[in-house]
C-alpha cells in the first residue's frame, strides 16, 4: 500500500460533517472528489455541504460565540484547549502529510513532517494569548471619566477560507488566531483539496473543545459565496486569487463584515551588480519551482543588470535543467506535478502567450518527455523578457520565471514596483545597507536579502492587490479582534496593578 492510500484509510467519516460538536449526516448527495495530480487518478471523495448545512455550522457557530463559554474563557484556559487540538492534530500529522501529497502533488521532502510543523501555529498563539494585553489601562481626558480601558475583544464568527495549494497551513494560520482571541470559526476548505480539514475536525473532537467553536464546511463554490454572504459572518479571513479576494471584498464591504485577504503575487528578485552569476541559479531554482511554483510567494520576475544578462540566464537555466521533476513519492524528485488539469492548461497557455510576444523561451516550458501522464511541467525560463508582458505581469502560478534587464538600480526599483502586486521580493547583493536601502523603496509586504524568508512568527500580507491587513505574528492575532475603549471615573480592581 502506498503512502497515500495508507493515509486515506484513515481519513474516518468522509460521509459526515462536523458541526456543532458531532459528526451529521449530510442531507444532499454533492460529493467532492480530489485527484491526485500526478496520476489522475481519484482518490477519496467526501460530502459537500449545501445550504442546509450551512445554515447549521453558522447557527452553531452563532451560538457558541454568543452563547457559549469560549469566548469567556481566560486566555490561559483558551490557550490551554489549543494546545490539546495541536497535540491531537501531531498525531494525525504523517497521515495529513500524505493527504497534501496525494492531492497536490508536493514531493516527498516538502510533505514529510509539514502538518505537524503547521501545528505549532496553535502552540504559538497558544503562547502569545497567555501574555498579550487584551485589557490595557490609558488615561481619559473627559469630564467626568478619569480612566480608559482599552479592551481587544473577538471578532466573532470566522469563515476561514482556504486555498488549494497549502490546504492546512493555510487553515490554521487563520484558526489559530481567531481561537486565541476568543472568535468561533467555520472552515471551509477549498473544493479540491478538502481531506485534511476533515482531519482537523477530528483533532478538534478529540480535543475536547466546546460545541460550535470549530464547524467544518466543505463546499463547492455556490455555497461558499453564499458563506460570504452570511449576516451570521461576522469576518471572512481569506487565502486565494486577487480575483476571487475582489469578489469576496465587494461582498464584505456592501454589509461591513470584516475582511483579512492573503491574495497573489507576481514577486520580483532583483540581481545587483556584486552578485556572482554562478551562484544565481542555484540561489534562484528553488524559490522558482517550490510546489511547482504555486506558492504565491515564489520570485517569477527575475532582474538582471543588462551587462550581466547573458551570464544570469546561463546560470539559472542550467540550476533549472538540473530540478528532478517526477513522481512525488519518490525520495529523489525535487518537483511535482502541477495540482489540477485545468490549472496545467492555464500555465502551458502562459508559455504559448510569453512566445507569441516577443521573450524568448531558454529552457523548459512543456511537458517533460518521461512523463506521459499527469500534470507536469518543465521549470521554465524566459529571457529577453519587458515588464509589460502578461508573462512579466499577471501571477501565472507555475515553474515559470521572466528575465528582465535592466541599466540603473533606479530603473530596477521602477520595474519591480510597476506591478498591480505587492506580496513578496528580494535582492541579490552582497551589501547589506544597499539592500535594505532598495527594500525601503519597492511595494511590497516582505522583502529579503539573498533568498526567501516566509517566517509566521513575523506578520505577513501584501500591498496593492496582493491583499489587505496581515498573518502571523501578534499582527495575525490583532486581525481577529475589535478594539472597545470603556470609560470609567477609576481603574477597575482587576486592573490595578
Amino acid at each position: 500500500m502506498t503512502q497515500i492510500a495508507a493515509a486515506l484509510a484513515r481519513v474516518s467519516n468522509p460521509d459526515k460533517l462536523f458541526i456543532d460538536g458531532e459528526w451529521i449526516a449530510v442531507e444532499g448527495k454533492a460529493r467532492l472528489q480530489p485527484v491526485n495530480p500526478a496520476t489522475e487518478q481519484a482518490l477519496q471523495d467526501v460530502a459537500a455541504a449545501g445550504p442546509v448545512e450551512l445554515e447549521k455550522a453558522v447557527a452553531a457557530a452563532r451560538r457558541a460565540f454568543d452563547h457559549g463559554p469560549w469566548p469567556r474563557l481566560s486566555p490561559a484556559d483558551r490557550s490551554a484547549a489549543m494546545r490539546r487540538l495541536a497535540a491531537a492534530l501531531r498525531e494525525r500529522g504523517a497521515t495529513a502529510d500524505a493527504c497534501w501529497l496525494g492531492q497536490v502533488g508536493v514531493p516527498r521532502w516538502m510533505a514529510n513532517g509539514a502538518s505537524a510543523g503547521a501545528a505549532g501555529l496553535l502552540d504559538m498563539y497558544a503562547a502569545m494569548a497567555e501574555t498579550y494585553p487584551f485589557e490595557r489601562v490609558a488615561p481619559a481626558h473627559g469630564a467626568t471619566c478619569s480612566t480608559a480601558v482599552v479592551v481587544r475583544e473577538a471578532a466573532g464568527v470566522v469563515a476561514a477560507i482556504a486555498p488549494w495549494n497549502g490546504p492546512l497551513a493555510s487553515l490554521l494560520v487563520k484558526l489559530a488566531p481567531a481561537l486565541a482571541a476568543g472568535c468561533t470559526v467555520i472552515l471551509k476548505p477549498s473544493p479540491e483539496t478538502p481531506l485534511e480539514a476533515f482531519l482537523l475536525a477530528e483533532a478538534v473532537q478529540e480535543a475536547d473543545l466546546p460545541a460550535g467553536v470549530i464547524n467544518l464546511l466543505p463546499a463547492d463554490r455556490e455555497v461558499s459565496d453564499l458563506l460570504v454572504r452570511h449576516p451570521g459572518v461576522d469576518k471572512v479571513a481569506f487565502t486565494g486569487s486577487t480575483a476571487v479576494g475582489l469578489h469576496i471584498a465587494q461582498i464584505c464591504a456592501g454589509r461591513m463584515a470584516r475582511y483579512t485577504m492573503e491574495l497573489g503575487g507576481k514577486s520580483a528578485a532583483i540581481v545587483l551588480d556584486d552578485y556572482d552569476p554562478a551562484a544565481l541559479g542555484p540561489a534562484l531554482a528553488p524559490l522558482i519551482t517550490l510546489l511547482c511554483g504555486q506558492v504565491c510567494i515564489n520570485f517569477s520576475r527575475i532582474l538582471v543588470p543588462r551587462a550581466r544578462h547573458d551570464a544570469c540566464v546561463e546560470s539559472l537555466v542550467a540550476a533549472m535543467k538540473a530540478v528532478v521533476v517526477g513522481n512525488p513519492e519518490a525520495d529523489t524528485t525535487m518537483m511535482g506535478p502541477l495540482a489540477m488539469a485545468r490549472h496545467h492548461r492555464k500555465v502551458l497557455s502562459y508559455v504559448e502567450q510569453g512566445i507569441a510576444e516577443g521573450a524568448r523561451l531558454a529552457t523548459g516550458g512543456g511537458r517533460p518527455p518521461a512523463l506521459d501522464r499527469g500534470y507536469f511541467i518543465e521549470p521554465t525560463v524566459f529571457d529577453h523578457a519587458t515588464n509589460d508582458m502578461a508573462i512579466a505581469r499577471e501571477e501565472i502560478f507555475g515553474p515559470v520565471a521572466a528575465v528582465i534587464p535592466y541599466d540603473s538600480e533606479e530603473e530596477a526599483i521602477a520595474i519591480a514596483n510597476a506591478s498591480e502586486f505587492g506580496l513578496s521580493g528580494g535582492v541579490f547583493t552582497q551589501d547589506t545597507e544597499r539592500a535594505y536601502a532598495m527594500a525601503r523603496r519597492i511595494r511590497t509586504g516582505t522583502f529579503t536579502q539573498n533568498g526567501r524568508e516566509f517566517d509566521l512568527t513575523n506578520p505577513f500580507g501584501g500591498f496593492k492587490k496582493s491583499g489587505v491587513g496581515r498573518e502571523g505574528g501578534v499582527e495575525g492575532l490583532e486581525a481577529f479582534c475589535e478594539t472597545k475603549t470603556v470609560f470609567l471615573p477609576a481603574v477597575p480592581r482587576g486592573l490595578q496593578p
